[in-house]
């Protein structure tokens, strides 16, 4: 009678079934999206004018991403986002220059690209003929048919 064979597989089916299952597992890795620095439209760049003060030019745009010490008349506002799942990376970069306290120029190395705004996205289907902004409001108060108890009490006061 011959007994079940009881030893552990061999080292070479063990490796080859640990390499396919991270190779099946490897697209399965969550890669989150991470957003550095300050993002900044072309409008709120453009606000910023020649002669504006720092002061001015920080409640625009708000606190630089890069403030060199050994260049203090130079401020960057450098965006970058890299999103995770296709590995494209968005960046924008600004350049504010000052001369004492006063701007003198703003450079625009490279401009994000334009956001899509809600309006100018596709209307979404509605729901029994209510739009999604009917749908959000609360539903009107019942109406009251018969006088309250106090309102009685109430028009007896002078």
């Amino acid at each position: 009678m011959k007994t079940p064979d009881t030893r552990i597989a061999s080292p070479l089916a063990l490796t080859l079934v640990l390499l396919s299952a991270a190779v099946a597992l490897g697209g399965c890795i969550y890669r989150p999206n991470i957003q550095q620095g300050n993002l900044l439209s072309a409008e709120e760049v453009d606000k910023v004018t020649v002669g504006m003060t720092r002061s001015q030019v920080r409640y625009l745009l708000g606190t630089p991403m890069v403030s060199d010490p050994f260049a203090p008349h130079r401020w960057d506002y450098v965006y970058r986002l890299t999103h995770g799942r296709p590995r494209r990376t968005d960046s924008a970069h600004f350049i504010v220059r000052f001369e004492g306290d006063t701007v003198v120029a703003v450079e625009k190395v490279d401009a994000p690209e334009p956001r899509i705004e809600e309006d100018s996205l596709p209307a979404t289907p509605s729901v029994d003929g209510k739009t999604p902004e009917a749908l959000r409001e609360p539903p009107p108060p019942p109406a009251i048919s018969r006088p309250q108890p106090d309102a009685a009490l109430r028009a007896d006061r002078p």
